[in-house]
C-alpha cells in the first residue's frame, strides 16, 4: 500500500482558483487534526490538512498526556519521541493557607503500561507534524476553511485562499470557534465560568520535588477560595505552567463574536510581576519567578454539540466539546475522537465499510464527551476524584482507561454478570509472551501495532482443550476460522493463535506460558477475541466462525 500522497491540482478555465482533489480534508492542525491525518495516511488515504494560523502556536495550552493517550501514541508510532520529550507527572501537593493539606501520588496498577506525562502542547504538535511529514503529508498553513457544501457522494469545500477541494469527507478539528461546526448547523449548548485565569510558562527556584503539581489556595472565613495557584511541571529545571485568578487590571470584556467565551482572550498579557505577586502570596516557600516564555488570560466554558457529524462532515476535539482543563482531559479526549473516527473513514474511502460505519463515531464518542464535560465541571468545583468510590477507580478514570463503548454494530453483546473485560472496553495489555525466532519476551500491544483488526484465538493446550497440535483437530478448525475472518475483513485482519504451550500451526503462534494474557482477559476455556484498530475489544466468544464473521460484517461490506 503506497503512502505517497496523490493530489490532483487543476487550474480552472474561467479564471477561478486552483482546485485540489483529495479523499479527506482536515480543518485544523492541532493535535486532533494531526492525529486524524496520521491515522488516515497510515492507511494509505490521501488527505489534506489546513490551518488558518501561519505558524504553529508556541504556548502550552494543554500540558498533560494521559496513559491511554500514550497507548494510542504507541499504536501510531510516535510514543518514543513523545516520551523522550516529556517529564513524568508523579503527583500533586495541595496547600491551603500555606499549610500542606494533601498529597496525591499519580500511580496506576502494574497492568497499565504507561503512567502520566507532562509535555507542552506545541511540542506534542511538533512531534505529530514531523511524523505526518514522514508519511508524505505537510500541513498547509495560512489556509483555513471558508465554506463547504455536501451531498450523498462528496464534500465541496472552498478555502480562504480561494482554492477549492473536492473530497469524500471533511473533518473539523478547528477548535472552540469551529467554522465547520457553525456551517454544519450544530448546536453547542452549555455555559461559562465567571472566573478568569492568567497563565504563564515560567521557572521558579523552590525546593519542591520535581514532577509534582502544586495547588495552593487561600480561603475566606466561610471557606470560599478567593486566591488560587496551580503549577503543572513542564520539561526543564524548575519550569511550570502556572494558572491563577486574573487580577482586575487584566480582565477584559469577552471578545468572541460567536458568544463562546473559551480560551485565550486576546487582552493584555500578564507580566512577570503579576505572577510574582501571586507567588508571594501563595507559594509554599519563598521563590522568585524568571524566564517568562509566554503568558495569557484564559476563560473557560463547558459545551458539547448535539451530534458529532452529519453526512460526510464531522467535528472532533474542541470543535465538538469544551470544558475546564481540570485533570488534563480535553486534548486527550480529542486525540481519541480522531483515533476512533479515522479508521472508520479510511474503510469508507476504500469502499469496504459496512453501511453506517461512520455513524458509529457519534454513537460511541458523544457519550464519552458528555461524561468528560460533566466530570471536569464537577472536578473544577469539588476536586479531582469527587464522587469516586476508590482512589484506583479515580486514577483509572483520569487516565481515560475506563472509557467503554455500548453494544452495537462494532461491539458484541456483553455479559453484565462477568468481571472479565467485555466488548466495548479497552483491550488490556499482557507481558511475557513468546514466539518462535524472537529471543526475548514481548507485549500483547506489540501485536496491535498495525492498522488492522486483530483476531486472537485462545486454547489452553495444557488444560486439555483440544489435543497436542498438528494440522488436524482443533488447530485446523482455528486455522479455518481465521481464514474466514480474514476474508470477511477484506484482508485487514491479523490473526494469531495464542496458547499456553507451543503447537504447530500455519497461524502465527503466541505462547502465553506465564498466563498473563489468560489472566488479563479472565479466560476459562477456548475463546476468540477481535480487537478493533483503536485498541478496543469488539468481540469475545466461543470459537464460532459464524459469530466472528457475523460480527465483522458490522464493520466490513
Amino acid at each position: 500500500m503506497s503512502l505517497r500522497p496523490i493530489l490532483v491540482l487543476v487550474r480552472s478555465c474561467d479564471g477561478g482558483g486552483v482546485h485540489v482533489s483529495a479523499d479527506v480534508l482536515i480543518a485544523g492542525a492541532g493535535p486532533i487534526g494531526l492525529t486524524a491525518a496520521i491515522e488516515l495516511r497510515r492507511r494509505g488515504i490521501d488527505c489534506r490538512i489546513v490551518d488558518s494560523a501561519s505558524t504553529p502556536p508556541q504556548y502550552a495550552k494543554a500540558v498533560g498526556i494521559q496513559p491511554r493517550t500514550l497507548e494510542v501514541f504507541e499504536n501510531m508510532g510516535v510514543s518514543g519521541a513523545i516520551l523522550d520529550a516529556s517529564v513524568p507527572m508523579r503527583g500533586q501537593i495541595a496547600f491551603d493557607g500555606g499549610v500542606e493539606v494533601g498529597r496525591i501520588e499519580l500511580t496506576l496498577p502494574p497492568d497499565v503500561p504507561y503512567w502520566f506525562a507532562g509535555l507542552p502542547q506545541y511540542e506534542t504538535e511538533r512531534i505529530l507534524a514531523e511524523h505526518l511529514a514522514g508519511l508524505g503529508t505537510v500541513v498547509e498553513r495560512g489556509v483555513g476553511l471558508a465554506s463547504f457544501e455536501q451531498d450523498e457522494q462528496r464534500v465541496a469545500a472552498t478555502l480562504t485562499d480561494g482554492s477549492t477541494a473536492d473530497v469524500q469527507y471533511l473533518i473539523g478539528c478547528d477548535g472552540a470557534h469551529s467554522a465547520v461546526r457553525k456551517q454544519l448547523g450544530l448546536t453547542f449548548e452549555g455555559g461559562a465560568f465567571a472566573e478568569g485565569y492568567m497563565l504563564g510558562d515560567i521557572e521558579v527556584d523552590w525546593s519542591l520535588p520535581p514532577g509534582y503539581g502544586v495547588r495552593s489556595s487561600h480561603r475566606t472565613e466561610d471557606g470560599t477560595v478567593d486566591d488560587l495557584l496551580v503549577a503543572i511541571p513542564l520539561p526543564g529545571h524548575g519550569r511550570y505552567r502556572m494558572s491563577m485568578f486574573v487580577p482586575e487590571e487584566l480582565t477584559a470584556a469577552p471578545s468572541a463574536g460567536d458568544g463562546i467565551v473559551h480560551g485565550f482572550t486576546g487582552g493584555p498579557a500578564p507580566e512577570l510581576h503579576h505572577i510574582q505577586a501571586v507567588l508571594d502570596r501563595l507559594s509554599p516557600e519563598p521563590t522568585t519567578a524568571r524566564n517568562l516564555r509566554w503568558s495569557s488570560v484564559f476563560k473557560i466554558s463547558h459545551r458539547i454539540v448535539d451530534v458529532y457529524g452529519r453526512g460526510r462532515v464531522f467535528v472532533a476535539g474542541d470543535a465538538a466539546h469544551i470544558h475546564p482543563p481540570t485533570g488534563a482531559q480535553g486534548m486527550n479526549t480529542g486525540i481519541q475522537d480522531a483515533h476512533n473516527l479515522a479508521w472508520k473513514v479510511a474503510l469508507s474511502v476504500r469502499g469496504i465499510a459496512a453501511d453506517g460505519l461512520t455513524d458509529t463515531y457519534d454513537a460511541e464518542r458523544r457519550p464519552v464527551g458528555e461524561d468528560v464535560v460533566g466530570m471536569t465541571v464537577r472536578s473544577a468545583r469539588e476536586g479531582i476524584g469527587a464522587g469516586e468510590n476508590s482512589f484506583e477507580t479515580a486514577m483509572r478514570r483520569q487516565a481515560q482507561l475506563l472509557i467503554s463503548y455500548p453494544p452495537g454494530p462494532l461491539v458484541s453483546a456483553v455479559d453484565d454478570a462477568s468481571t472479565a473485560v467485555q466488548p466495548g472496553e479497552r483491550a488490556p495489555d499482557a507481558r511475557e509472551l513468546r514466539r518462535d525466532i524472537v529471543a526475548f519476551s514481548f507485549r500483547l500491544f506489540d501485536l496491535f501495532a498495525g492498522v488492522s483488526h486483530t483476531l486472537l484465538l485462545w486454547s489452553d493446550v495444557s488444560g486439555g482443550s483440544g489435543g497436542s497440535g498438528g494440522s488436524g483437530g482443533w488447530v485446523a478448525e482455528y486455522e479455518e476460522l481465521a481464514a474466514d475472518a480474514v476474508s470477511a475483513a477484506h484482508g485487514l485482519l491479523d490473526a494469531y493463535l495464542v496458547v499456553a504451550e507451543r503447537v504447530d500451526s500455519t497461524l502465527p503462534v503466541i505462547v502465553d506460558a506465564q498466563g498473563q494474557f489468560r489472566d488479563a482477559y479472565s479466560i476459562a476455556g477456548p475463546e476468540v477475541f477481535v480487537v478493533r484498530p483503536d485498541g478496543y475489544l469488539g468481540h469475545r466468544g466461543s470459537p464460532d466462525t459464524a459469530a466472528v464473521v457475523g460480527y465483522l460484517k458490522g464493520t466490513f461490506a
